[in-house]
């Protein structure tokens, strides 16, 4: 079974990596289970912006990315503040061997700080918002719902929805049509479209 890890810190923003973890590790429209894993600089609890108190799986300096298979990221308070350096160097190190990251909202802001992004096609809120954090990246920013350059996923805070089906894309749990499909029906899209989902 592979594994995902997911970075959990205080105002974690729950909703917009939701998407993409339950179909990960429910499998219920990829028909491949993942195990979830959250991942805190420490084992301390964490309560997320929506209210809920997440005690870590594992802390960050455990976590190698040989025992991975994807890294995920969402926004919070942290990322505007200028937090969050020790998941944006785990995130590095997930790039440089090959595994894949997926960062959405604020945690693009993170990445953009720690140089992940200067070198790779993104996207995030705006293109005003990363600039703001100093990076060398804006020529490679991408005004898009979600962007895949390689094994980077970024998506801004408005498009949990696309981020989840960027993710599956990359790693090849559906079919084109299916995601289509998935991201229509949460777009309230042809219903005709809704049979792709069991196909």
């Amino acid at each position: 079974m592979k594994t995902a890890y997911v970075g959990v810190y205080e105002t974690w923003a729950d909703w917009e990596i939701g998407y993409l973890l339950v179909e990960l590790r429910t499998g219920r429209f990829t028909g491949e289970q993942w195990n979830v894993v959250t991942v805190g600089e420490t084992t301390d609890p964490v309560t997320t912006m929506g209210g809920l108190r997440i005690v870590p799986d594992m802390v960050l300096a455990d976590v190698e990315p040989e025992d991975g298979d994807l890294f995920v990221l969402a926004g919070s308070a942290q990322w505007d503040e200028g937090g969050g350096e020790a998941f944006a160097k785990t995130a590095q190190r997930f790039l440089e061997a090959g595994v894949p990251v997926a960062a959405i909202c604020g945690a693009t802001a993170g990445l953009a700080r720690a140089g992940v992004l200067d070198d790779r096609r993104h996207t995030s809120a705006v293109k005003e918002y990363l600039l703001a954090t100093g990076y060398q990246g804006g020529d490679n920013y991408v005004d898009e719902r979600a962007v895949v350059d390689g094994d980077l996923i970024t998506a801004g805070p408005d498009s949990p929805v696309q981020f989840a089906r960027a993710a599956m894309q990359r790693l090849g749990l559906a079919s084109d049509e299916k995601l289509d499909a998935y991201e229509g029906v949460f777009h309230r899209a042809d219903p005709s479209a809704y049979p792709a989902l069991v196909g």
